[in-house]
């Protein structure tokens, strides 16, 4: 019980450390979210004592991620809310309007602010209050602790450094753990890593022999072991440590580290709402298959690697949020403008000769013509408040909420990019991206996972020169069809085998045939090879037909099975050994269990691309098993058996033209001496606290060579369904496609040929580093002459290629161009000094592979494209090795596919299928950019049209800064009286229907040259706004001039009001005029708008407000008993939207747009769209998929050439047509219903 008297005391000052001691010094914080270095030395935990860890104060197991709390949220809430300019604006505008020079209330501007920011802060807080129940929900999880020899259960939050914990099966990690026992033999557990690496197979982890036995209470109050670990840091993949028990030191690797949940930390990283529920579910647990484990915490709370590793994704701001703040800045040089010319007016118009203005000696300064440049500078300060509703407050919150809405109702409810295999929608991970989606021109793809399938399948293989299988992939077949020949039926092998990862045809290896082979010993050592060579768990019965394969990589169980089928049956494994039954060794039938004791594993990682296994068999042989990429394998050949080195290199390169993976096999026979003189070593080397890893490889290398080449594996990963006709599509747009894949050349090629992006009539320009010059120079070992050679080679090719792109490019019927370059050229083509001419022969291309590339070319690629073409671009990968692509593009999109989670994780956008990405770019990407498009341009209308009108007034005031509007007039005029509409602009306008979007993808290059937010657009814009602000003035103030019949005339708020309500109506159906289809949403936004003003001009006026001057008082009433004001209501508007309808009616029929041209010829065709078509036969679906694709089958409003949207349920047609009442849909199009007599009615749609 030592230390638990002290939990509460404890617990609350570890909640209050700031700091991480060691036994000798204090290191700096690691922060939430912030990666930092890790601080030098090592930390020191007693296990099972509290008081000897309390002494050092390490950070508790709370957490916390909510970004304010009571007494921060006010302050901190307004510093983020006045980072953005907009506001900050306001905010300053909002000062000046309580000062003396401050022709309008404070209220004009400040109540539409306080509007817009309340509507921020209860934003934020309810975002915050979510994480905050997160944050209580995990921390008042429960945990069994290790207190004196029993169990107890406390809270994660109250867990400590050096406590021991018990997790049963289908509990996750409260904390980073040495594991120290299990139920499970020899000290196993499984784990689920999906979330954390990707990878969807059980992991095994090992606890060390000597902590076997502190599995019950009793026994586990006797450990008091002490750790030496690294500090903490975010390297999710390695771990240095030694255990101190009972004086031996015993080195720890990550074998025995089980983390913290990783999407549990995620989750509450990147404010994901649910996370707790979703840890509760089966994608959470991470302990499988182990009735319970006892481990030791190391690292707690905001310390564990996966909350140091889940960093925010970067922050994206789309191209045309960029171009909104230009706009911005031209509106305030408008704004500086008008400002100028009012105060240099005033300073020349103030003139004491205008007597009746009481101009004397002890006049204010504003109007002093004594002092002109005072004059000046006041009535400039006194207009930039006057005119300050030209800046759009309310325009980032209407675009924020349109795109919030766009992502959770649009594109994460679209059925055609629901996956029922997987059961797995779209998920639009930031709404900050969504137009970016309609612009894009370079999409970098992964292959594996991405393009293809990720579902490998043993396919052929060369044992000892000697190549077997006979089956031909989909790319052979295509290749063949592609020359002209004919391919028939394959015909298979009676008897044959297929099963999960297996699909070999060939009878020469099958049922102990392979004894009869030229080579029956290399072909025992191939099949040994796979059925030793590997990390793989089997599960289940050990029977053939029943055991199942938890593989770190499908490659693997792939591989595994198909050692199964030859022979040679993998079925137990223990920490240290391996059981294999092995069929027809030593003669046909015979079948025989044997043991390899495991004696090291080398592991595999994207640097070595290469894993072993030192093995003792039975009769006391010792051979290390090696299997990776042909490039590393061959390095290390013994320098013997070159004619077999050539054939393998051979079918190595047949292999990859036919598009599959290769791998290949290798051994070594190990003396006894030389094994134990290496042991050493590699126990040393794993026992370094520092700079294990490296030392690891280094002594890896010293046992990695003279290697004696037994074959190589072929393994086929079939394309993903779709993929061709969606890349085809998505070149019709306009979209350049480039692949960057780590595979052969020859594969990549074939891929890209499969996927019909390149093909025979392109030009094709090959840079590879496989030409004689390099081999030779690589086969004299000097790296600086191979490297002087690669660098020579790829400037000569890029210049070469690069004229003859230039003039392909000029002649009027040249080919289409295709770039292929692989990893070790693109990294001299990469040098700045070659970068410009890679770029530009990239840029000419139409496609682009590059193979053999590591993560960092990868997103060196996707960065070349985006700032030095500066085009938009797109990465779409579905593993880890993606992240840094998908992170550099201006849009990211994770598959989230067999790989896991990490890509998904990093990315903006995740999609279940490659071609998923036509929907999401072509429908929800185009719609998207272009209703944001004309969101932003009619804020910019309706806004620069009000201060216009002001502006005229002043002209007629001597420029004294006198308001034309009444101070609630201007203050509601953004926030109420025209805020609706434009919001259901942007949620429901559609030009074409998402069909049609796809039948014609050439629509989408509208976005791509950014058609509809041009300078040209924004200027026709200002001048009808420059138009209609004269109408509205002009026409008011000069038809209101003349008296009435009673000899009475109209005063200035008489004509303000009249001027108003002209300006409410006309830029309100100024809305519908840009409409391409109308939903009910728009005519009860738009009525609603109108209709607003009205009530409330009728209140304002009907009420005596106690002020010095009551401007408004029953002025509508006056105003609406009088035949002026109908007349001018009626044709003030006509007059101020005559312009525009006449422009559009030109525009459409003269210079129509793409989508424009669309409509016509689909002008009379009514859409049949059965959404039982979208999805897919697959697993039943849940309540809530149930109840969404319910709702999805009610009928939708339509127009004649939108088609079906997933805006507005059509409520009125669903019930008129459940009486059996048939509605019409409704049409909208400008000048088609100027030129029609009548709407022909459509018929109903056909069941």
């Amino acid at each position: 019980m030592r230390g638990w008297e002290k939990v509460g005391s404890s617990r609350s000052n570890l909640g209050r450390a700031g700091s991480t001691v060691t036994t000798n010094r204090i290191t700096s914080t690691v922060r939430l979210g912030r990666v930092e270095p890790q601080a030098p030395g090592h930390r020191n935990i007693f296990c099972n004592d509290r008081e000897a860890n309390f002494l050092v104060r390490f950070k508790g197991n709370s957490i916390s991620t909510t970004k304010y709390n009571v007494l921060t949220f006010l302050p901190k809430g307004l510093f983020e809310q006045f980072r953005r300019v907009a506001n900050l604006y306001f905010l300053t505008i909002s000062i000046l309007s309580t000062t003396p020079i401050s022709p309008v209330s404070p209220i004009t501007n400040v109540v539409p602010l306080s509007l817009v920011l309340l509507v921020s802060l209860i934003k934020e807080a309810f975002e915050d209050w979510k994480r905050f129940q997160n944050d209580m929900a995990i921390n008042n999880a429960s945990i069994d602790v290790l207190q004196g020899q029993k169990w107890v259960e406390i809270p994660w939050k109250k867990l400590q450094v050096g406590d021991i914990v018990k997790v049963k099966q289908d509990g996750f990690f409260p904390a980073d753990l040495l594991f120290l026992a299990s139920t499970n033999a020899d000290g196993v557990c499984y784990i689920e890593t999906a979330n954390l690496d990707g990878e969807t197979n059980l992991k095994i982890r090992k606890a060390l022999e000597k902590t076997w036995d502190y599995l019950t209470p009793d026994k586990a109050s006797e450990f008091k072991g002490e750790i030496q670990c690294e500090q903490p840091n975010n390297s999710l993949y390695t771990f240095t440590g030694n255990l101190i028990i009972q004086k031996q030191t015993i080195p720890l690797t990550p074998n025995q580290v089980l983390l913290r949940n990783f999407v549990l930390s995620v989750m509450l990283e990147k404010r994901m709402p649910r996370a707790l529920e979703y840890c509760n579910g089966e994608k959470g647990c991470s302990l499988r298959n182990t009735e319970y484990i006892v481990g030791a915490v190391i690292f707690t709370g905001h310390e564990t690697k996966v909350m140091m590793n889940s960093m925010n994704v970067p922050s994206k701001r789309s191209t045309l949020e960029r171009k909104l703040d230009k706009l911005i800045l031209t509106l305030f040089g408008a704004l500086f403008l008008m400002c100028l010319i009012g105060a240099i007016g005033s300073a020349i118009f103030i003139n004491r000769k205008y007597f009746y203005l009481g101009l004397t000696a002890d006049v204010e300064d504003q109007f002093n013509p004594n002092n002109r440049f005072m004059v000046f500078i006041l009535t400039f300060l006194t207009l930039i408040t006057l005119y300050s509703t030209i800046i759009p407050i309310s325009l980032y919150v209407s675009i924020e909420m349109i795109k919030f809405i766009q992502s959770t109702q649009f594109i994460n409810k679209d059925l055609h990019m629901y996956h029922a295999e997987t059961n797995t929608p779209a998920s639009a991970r930031t709404s900050n991206l969504n137009e970016e989606l309609g612009q894009v021109e370079y999409i970098f793809s992964d292959k594996t996972g991405t393009l293809t399938r990720n579902l490998m399948e043993f396919f052929k293989c060369s044992i000892g020169g000697e190549v077997y299988g006979t089956g031909l992939t989909e790319i052979e077949r295509g290749a063949a069809q592609r020359s002209g020949g004919n391919v028939g039926k394959a015909q298979k092998s009676p008897g044959l085998i297929h099963e999960k990862g297996f699909n070999f045809d060939d009878a020469r290896l099958m049922c102990g045939a392979w004894r009869n082979e030229p080579n029956p010993d290399t072909c025992k050592e191939f099949f040994r090879c796979l059925a030793i060579c590997h990390t793989v768990l089997p599960e289940g019965e050990e029977s053939p037909e029943k055991i199942t394969y938890q593989a770190a990589s499908p490659d693997e169980a792939a591989l595994v099975t198909a050692a199964k089928i030859f022979g040679f049956f993998f079925y137990r494994r223990t920490p240290t050994m391996v059981h294999v039954r092995e069929s027809h060794v030593e003669k046909m039938g015979k079948v025989e269990d044997m043991s390899y004791e495991i004696l090291n594993v080398l592991e595999f990682n994207s640097t070595r691309k290469r894993q072993s296994v030192v093995c003792r068999y039975p009769n006391g042989r010792i051979v290390l098993y090696c299997k990776g990429a042909d490039t590393v394998i061959y390095e290390r050949l013994a320098d013997v058996g070159n004619e077999l080195k050539n054939i393998t290199r051979e079918h190595l390169e047949q292999f990859g033209s036919a598009g599959l993976r290769t791998l290949c096999l290798a051994y070594r026979d190990l003396s006894s001496s030389l094994y134990e003189s290496w042991n050493e070593k590699f126990i040393q080397a794993k026992s370094s606290l520092r700079d294990r890893e490296k030392k690891v490889d280094e002594v890896a290398e010293l046992i990695e060579k003279e290697l004696t080449l037994i074959g190589c594996t072929a393994i086929e990963d079939k394309l993903q369904e779709g993929v061709p006709s969606c890349i085809e599509t998505l070149s019709r747009a306009g979209i350049k496609i480039w692949v960057l894949t780590g595979d052969k050349m020859e594969t990549a090629i074939n891929i890209a040929y499969a996927c019909s992006l390149i093909n025979n009539d392109m030009k094709q320009f090959i840079i590879s580093s496989e030409t004689n010059e390099i081999r030779d120079a690589e086969d004299r070992g000097d790296q600086v002459e191979v490297a002087r050679i690669i660098k020579d080679s790829v400037k000569k090719d890029l210049k070469k290629y690069l004229e003859e792109a230039q003039h392909y490019l000029r002649t009027v019927s040249g080919p289409k161009l295709a770039l292929i370059i692989d990893g070790k050229c693109l990294m001299y083509a990469l040098d700045p000094s070659l970068r410009a001419m890679l770029l530009n022969l990239s840029l000419n291309c139409t496609s682009v592979v590059c193979c053999r590339v590591s993560p960092l070319q990868k997103a060196q690629v996707a960065s070349l494209v985006k700032k030095g073409a500066r085009k938009i671009t797109l990465s779409i990968g579905d593993g880890a090795n993606d992240v840094s692509m998908i992170q550099a593009a201006h849009v990211g999109v994770g598959i989230s596919g067999l790989e896991g989670m990490q890509a998904v994780m990093a990315s903006d956008f995740a999609i279940a299928q490659f071609r998923f990405l036509s929907d999401l770019l072509l429908v929800h990407g185009r719609w998207s950019y272009h209703r944001i498009c004309k969101v932003i341009t009619y804020f910019f209308y309706k806004n620069l049209t009000f201060t216009l009108t002001q502006f005229w007034f002043n002209f007629q005031t001597g420029f004294s800064g006198q308001r034309f509007y009444d101070d609630w007039f201007q203050s509601l005029y953004n926030v109420i009286f025209t805020a609706l509409p434009v919001v259901i602009l942007g949620l429901f306008d559609k030009d074409v229907s998402a069909k049609l979007s796809k039948m014609y993808p050439e629509l989408y290059k509208e976005g791509i040259r950014n058609a509809f937010f041009k300078k040209r657009v924004v200027g026709i814009w200002a001048f009808f706004s420059f138009y209609q602000s004269l109408v509205f003035y002009y026409f008011v103030s000069t038809s209101s001039s003349t008296s009435q019949n009673s000899g009475k005339m109209f005063g200035l708020w008489d004509v303000s009001t009249m001027a108003f309500t002209c300006a409410v109506v006309t830029v309100n159906l100024r809305l519908l005029l840009m409409c391409n289809s109308i939903t009910k949403w728009h005519y009860v936004s738009v009525g609603g708008s109108i209709l607003a003003w009205f009530l409330f001009i009728f209140v304002y006026s009907g009420f005596l407000i106690p002020r010095d001057q009551n401007n408004e008082f029953f002025v509508i009433y006056v105003l609406m008993s009088t035949i002026y004001f109908y007349l001018t209501l009626l044709l003030v508007p006509i007059a101020a939207l005559f312009g525009d309808f006449v422009f559009q009616g030109v525009q459409r029929w003269f210079f129509p747009y793409d989508y424009q041209i669309v409509q016509e010829i689909h002008r009379h065709e009514p859409e049949h769209s059965s959404r039982m078509e979208l999805l897919e036969i697959g697993p039943p679906l849940t309540p809530d998929e149930a109840r969404s694709y319910a709702i999805a089958q009610l009928p939708r409003e339509k127009s004649r050439h939108t088609g079906f949207a997933f805006d507005s349920p059509g409520y009125e047609s669903f019930f008129a047509s459940q009486a059996g009442v048939y509605v019409p849909q409704k049409a909208w199009d400008v000048a088609r219903r100027a030129s029609m007599m009548r709407s022909r009615p459509k018929l109903p749609p056909k069941s």
